[in-house]
């Protein structure tokens, strides 16, 4: 009975303790994330994104401009250095071998002879002459065929003369034309226009560069004085520069 009630007042066995609380997460799994994070989180990469490549196409385009200028103001600094001037021309003699009109029909046949000076007035470039051919007009109509010349080239500040026979064959012409003739060789002094026609290109000396080809137009109206009858050297009454035009 002592043990009975030995057993009867032993303490009773405390309760176990309780678990520990767990904490709340901060953070939610990225498959549980609210509509409005997500958003924001893909707004912001699209934003360095655009940011980015906005960046490099700025780069790529100051780049280009950059070298466009520098282009630009190199081929500008090469042209004024190197601008090529158009050359002129002169008449420095001439003469008149025949002048024989027949009508009807209303035809002139003539040899003349001129003296045709031209003169590259560029320190740099270099001219070449290609096709070249030379006739005679009068009153606006040409009094001889078309007779081709020899290729030219014209150095740094140089000059080259050319002495072309005009004529020899029968041209037919207007009335105006034969009337105007025999009016002007009895009066003595003939008005006549010498007209180069034929293409040209320059060529930078020391760059080997060479442009293309350009056409050329030159005319060079003369007075003469004509005597009827006379046959050889004709008086130029003046020697004003020919008009060039390319």
């Amino acid at each position: 009975m002592a043990c009975a009630e030995e057993q009867h007042h032993l303490p009773p066995e405390s309760p176990p303790p309780p678990p520990p609380q767990q904490q709340p997460q901060n953070h939610l799994p990225a498959s549980k994330m609210c509509p409005d994070h997500k958003h924001r989180k893909n707004k912001d990469a699209y934003s360095s994104n655009y940011h980015q490549t906005s960046g490099s196409y700025r780069a790529l385009c100051t780049c280009l401009t950059i070298l466009l200028l520098l282009i630009g103001a190199t081929a500008l600094t090469l042209w004024l250095i190197y601008r090529p001037h158009k050359p002129q021309f002169t008449v420095a003699a001439a003469a008149i071998y025949s002048l024989n009109a027949t009508s009807p029909p209303s035809q002139i046949s003539t040899t003349m002879q001129f003296t045709i000076v031209t003169r590259n007035p560029n320190r740099r470039v270099s001219i070449r002459y290609d096709r070249l051919q030379a006739f005679v007009a009068y009153r606006n109509q040409a009094i001889t065929q078309q007779v081709m010349l020899p290729p030219l080239v014209h150095g740094r500040r140089s000059s080259v003369a050319v002495s072309p026979v005009l004529g020899g064959v029968a041209v037919p012409v207007s009335m105006e034309v034969m009337n105007g003739l025999v009016m002007d060789e009895a009066y003595g002094v003939m008005r006549l226009r010498v007209v180069v026609v034929g293409r040209l290109r320059w060529k930078v000396t020391g760059l080997n560069i060479k442009t293309g080809h350009y056409g050329i137009y030159v005319k060079c109206d003369v007075l003469v004085g004509l005597k009827k009858g006379f046959v050889g050297q004709v008086p130029l009454l003046g020697t004003p520069a020919c008009k060039v035009d390319i």
